[in-house]
């Protein structure tokens, strides 16, 4: 068997995550690899925590790139702040509440559940009743974006309801970061991890994670060991810490933290609130030429994500060979539902380097193309006037 150089075609990703990577990004990655401990590198570690600082809006000392992806930022959270006997009310509008909950018992701590219809925001009332009902409750948790449906929770509420039952706010943001209003400090979030691989632009497989000084407090007066070695945040301080000798924790991944370094740059030149705001007008964009198209969202516009569109599949379509046609003739990647949404939705991103105007036009006029010779009852000849005069 001879097996050679993968060389993987190029895609345009449209589904829900990873993103397009910019190509400032990939070039940073090819720059010359040099030891974790080198002083060069640790200046770099210094200023990646201080743009994410930026991109979270927030203070926070313990604010980190944990090198594993999202999914690991998530256990992060949830294994530095619970103990085996504690009690989480979790809250489920998706597939991510879900994983929360998993990560609960995993702790050994009872997680107490927040049931939401999938496609809705989170209900504050029904968050509310189980703090009141439940009142030695250590943390609130809930997904900021949840990327199964497109919905966008009210976090700003939710965290005030956390911190007037005395609980802390225990945040996913992996969808939101960078592409849509986020702001740590201002609204008390506690605990908050998110991914690289979908509104900054970047690779996958680094998670950017923070504490408030209160959460700290509550990790670093714990009973018990954190259960993971690796994810423990008062050994990884060592390393991450504002000490100017670090101490080894892991070989963190030079390269893919090359990339993250280049990604907030360009965050920090575009600008937080202009990054916000593209993704938003894209999305409007997008909206205005599947609506012509006669497709439909299914979340209510005031609680929808610019940056991961769920939208309706039109009758008697079968929405996988729907997906293999953009995927094989038009090398669009477009997302499948989850869940309870199998076969229901489509998962369209506009994320990062993905949400572009050129994007939104091969998205449209590919997509109608295969659906118009599927025979799908849809409105042809529209979709890319309506987008382009909604970009006006």
């Amino acid at each position: 068997m001879s097996i050679t150089s993968f060389n993987p075609p190029v895609r345009t990703l449209m589904g829900p995550g990873p993103s397009d990577v910019h190509p400032r990004v990939t070039g940073a990655m090819a720059r010359p690899t040099i030891g974790h401990l080198d002083p060069a590198f640790v200046g770099m570690m210094d200023e990646v925590k201080q743009m994410l600082q930026y991109a979270f809006k927030t203070q926070n000392q313990l604010t980190i790139p944990v090198s594993a992806p999202g999914s690991a930022g998530m256990e992060t959270t949830f294994m530095n702040l619970l103990e085996r006997g504690d009690k989480a009310i979790v809250c489920q509008n998706g597939v991510f509440g879900g994983r929360m909950k998993e990560n609960v018992e995993r702790c050994g701590a009872t997680p107490i559940m927040v049931e939401v219809e999938w496609g809705k925001p989170v209900d504050p009332q029904k968050a509310e009743d189980a703090l009141k009902a439940n009142p030695d409750a250590k943390l609130l948790a809930f997904v900021h974006a949840e990327t199964s449906t497109g919905a966008r929770s009210d976090a700003d509420i939710l965290c005030k309801l956390a911190h007037d039952h005395d609980t802390l706010a225990l945040v996913d943001a992996v969808t939101s970061l960078g592409g849509s209003e986020l702001k740590v400090d201002e609204w008390g979030i506690d605990a908050i991890y998110s991914g690289t691989q979908k509104c900054l632009s970047c690779t996958p497989g680094i998670s950017p994670v923070s504490f408030s000084d209160r959460a700290v407090e509550v990790i670093t007066s714990r009973n018990t060991k954190v259960q993971s070695w690796f994810l423990d945040t008062n050994l990884v301080m060592g390393y991450w810490g504002p000490n100017a000798k670090r101490a080894y924790h892991h070989t963190a991944p030079v390269n893919a933290l090359y990339a993250l370094h280049e990604s907030l740059v360009m965050l920090q030149e575009e600008g937080l609130e202009n990054a916000w705001a593209r993704h938003y007008n894209n999305h409007l964009a997008l909206r205005a030429g599947l609506e012509a198209m006669g497709l439909s969202f299914i979340v209510d516009e005031a609680h929808r994500l610019p940056q991961l569109n769920s939208v309706t599949i039109p009758d008697g379509i079968d929405e996988a060979a729907v997906r293999s046609r953009l995927l094989n003739e038009f090398n669009l990647e477009i997302g499948a539902g989850l869940g309870s949404l199998a076969g229901k939705v489509w998962r369209i991103g506009l994320m990062g380097h993905s949400s572009r105007a050129e994007n939104i036009f091969l998205c449209l006029s590919s997509l109608e193309a295969v659906l118009s010779e599927m025979g799908a009852d849809i409105n042809t000849g529209a979709a890319l006037e309506a987008a382009q005069s909604a970009m006006k």
